[in-house]
C-alpha cells in the first residue's frame, strides 16, 4: 500500500505541471512518505529529514526554495513529533488525506514559512478524488480497501489507517480497465486486510472479495492476479474455491499467522487459532495443490516463552514456507502491547530471530532448489545489473534473471530455471 500511495502521489504531482528527479538536490519539492509498522523505520524518517534539511539550506544560498513534505502513516501517529524534531518541514499529510496536496501547495506558494499538518480522518474517501490512475508497466498495484477493524494489540494500522473502508465494484474494475489498456498485465490487489473486503456492486448489493476476482478475471488481457495482505479469519470457503476455479490467480499466497503459539495469538488479540490456520492451509492446498505459502512472523511478542516460540517453529515445519517476513517485535506508540508488563529482552528476542530466519531460508531455499530444471512462464519488469539481462517475476514471486533482449520488457515469456539460490532463480527462455 505505502508503494501504491506513493505512486499516486507522484501522479498527483505530475497533473500539477511537476516532473520526478533522481536526486533529492534537484527538487523543488522533496516528499518522505512514512511507515510506521516498526520503529526503525519510523525513525529512519528523521534521520533522512536532517539530510534533506541540509540540501535545502546549500539550495536557499544558490536562490532556490524548497519545500519538504512528509506523507504517511508516521505523520498521523506522531504529528507532534514532527513538529518539534522536525519544525523546518513545510507540511505534512496522513495517509487518508494525500490527496489534498493540491490545496497544500497553493496555501504555502500564497503564504510562505507556514507549516501545514493534516491529520483529520476525512468524511469522504481518498479514492474519490485522486486523478486518473495508469499503468507504470507490467505489473501494477490496485487499492480495493483500505484500514482495518482487528485492532491486533500490535498493531498500529487502525489508528493511522483508520476503520475499513472497501471501494465499490464498478470503481475498482474502471480502473482495472484503465491499468490493464495502458500495458498492466497483472494486478495486485492492496488492502490492509484485502480479503474482509465488502465492496458495492452497481445495483448497492454488497460483495466479497471472492466475487470481485471473478469478476476481474473476465477483463480481457489480464493475464494474472494477486492479492496482498490477507487476514486467516477472513479466508472465506468461497476464497478459497477462487484457488482452484480462477486461471490467472496466481499460485502464491501471503497469509500472515504472527505465531504458532495460542496463547499469544490471544494476546495478540488475533481471531484465529493455530489449528484454525493449518485447517485454512489445507483448505488452500486442496483447492490448489500447486500453491506456495508465505507468512509473517513477529518473534519476542510480550509474555512469548520458549514453549511459545517452539510452536512458531512447528508450525514453519508444517507449511513449509516458499517465502517469509519474519520481524523482532517492537513497541508502537499508543498499542495495547506497548503498555505490558512482559517485556522480552533483546538478547532472547534477537536469538529467537536468527533461529526463526535460519529455518525459514532453509526452505525458501529448498523450494527455489526445487524449481531448478522447470519450466516456468515469468513476467519481465525490469533490467538486470548486466548488459542484456532482464528481471522478472514466477507466479511464486520469485526474482528470476535470464539474457534476454529489452523487447521482452513487460511480456510473459516462458523460461527454463537453470540455476537457484536462496534469493532468486536464474533461466533460459526456450
Amino acid at each position: 500500500m505505502n508503494v501504491y500511495d506513493s505512486q499516486r502521489i507522484a501522479g498527483i504531482l505530475q497533473s500539477l505541471g511537476y516532473q520526478e528527479t533522481t536526486s533529492q538536490a534537484e527538487g523543488d519539492i522533496v516528499i518522505f512518505n512514512t511507515c510506521h509498522i516498526r520503529e526503525k523505520a519510523a525513525e529512519k524518517v528523521f534521520s533522512d529529514l536532517g539530510r534533506a534539511l541540509l540540501i535545502k539550506n546549500e539550495r536557499k544560498e544558490q536562490g532556490k526554495d524548497t519545500i519538504i513534505g512528509v506523507c504517511g502513516c508516521v505523520v498521523q501517529a506522531e504529528d507532534e513529533q514532527i513538529a518539534k524534531r522536525a519544525p523546518f518541514v513545510d507540511f505534512a499529510t496522513g495517509p487518508l488525506t494525500y490527496h489534498r496536496l493540491p490545496e497544500i501547495l497553493e496555501r504555502i506558494a500564497r503564504k510562505k514559512n507556514i507549516s501545514i499538518i493534516d491529520t483529520d480522518f476525512p468524511a469522504e474517501s481518498k479514492f474519490d478524488y485522486l486523478p486518473e490512475n495508469h499503468s507504470l508497466g507490467a505489473c501494477s498495484y490496485l487499492a480495493i480497501q483500505e484500514g482495518c477493524n482487528n485492532f491486533c494489540t500490535y498493531c498500529v494500522v487502525p489508528y493511522t489507517r483508520g476503520v475499513e473502508y472497501s471501494r465499490p465494484i464498478e470503481e475498482i474494475l474502471k480502473e482495472a480497465k484503465r491499468l490493464i489498456q495502458s500495458g498492466s498485465l497483472e494486478l495486485n490487489l492492496l488492502g490492509q486486510n484485502v480479503n474482509s473486503y465488502h465492496g458495492e456492486d452497481k445495483f448497492g448489493k454488497e460483495r466479497n472479495l471472492a466475487y470481485l476476482l471473478h469478476c476481474l478475471a473476465e477483463l480481457d488481457g489480464l493475464k494474472r492476479l494477486r492479492y496482498t495482505t490477507s487476514y486467516p479469519a477472513d479466508m472465506t470457503d468461497d476464497l478459497i474455491a477462487c484457488h482452484k476455479d480462477i486461471p490467472q490467480l496466481m499460485p502464491y499466497l501471503h497469509l500472515p499467522i504472527q505465531s504458532g503459539s495460542d496463547t499469544i495469538l490471544k494476546a495478540m488479540n488475533r481471531r484465529h487459532s493455530k489449528s484454525d490456520y493449518l485447517r485454512i492451509i489445507d483448505k488452500l492446498k486442496q483447492a490448489n495443490p500447486q500453491i506456495g505459502m508465505s507468512s509473517d512472523f513477529i518473534v519476542g511478542f510480550p509474555g512469548e516463552t520458549d514453549k511459545d516460540f517452539q510452536e512458531t517453529l512447528e508450525v514453519v515445519n508444517h507449511v513449509k514456507y516458499i517465502q517469509a517476513f519474519s520481524f523482532k517485535y517492537s513497541k508502537r506508540p499508543g498499542t495495547p502491547a506497548a503498555l505490558m508488563s512482559n517485556q522480552i529482552e533483546e538478547k532472547v528476542k534477537k536469538e529467537r530471530l536468527e533461529i526463526l530466519q535460519t529455518l525459514l531460508f532453509e526452505y525458501q531455499d529448498k523450494f527455489n532448489r526445487s524449481c531448478v530444471g522447470k519450466t516456468m512462464p515469468v513476467l519481465f519488469e525490469n533490467k538486470g545489473r548486466h548488459t542484456g539481462q532482464l528481471i522478472g517475476r514466477t507466479p511464486y514471486m520469485q526474482n528470476l534473471h535470464a539474457s534476454l533482449d529489452k523487447e521482452n520488457l513487460n511480456k510473459i515469456i516462458n523460461i527454463k530455471v537453470t540455476e537457484a539460490t536462496t534469493n532468486s532463480l536464474s533461466g533460459e527462455a526456450i
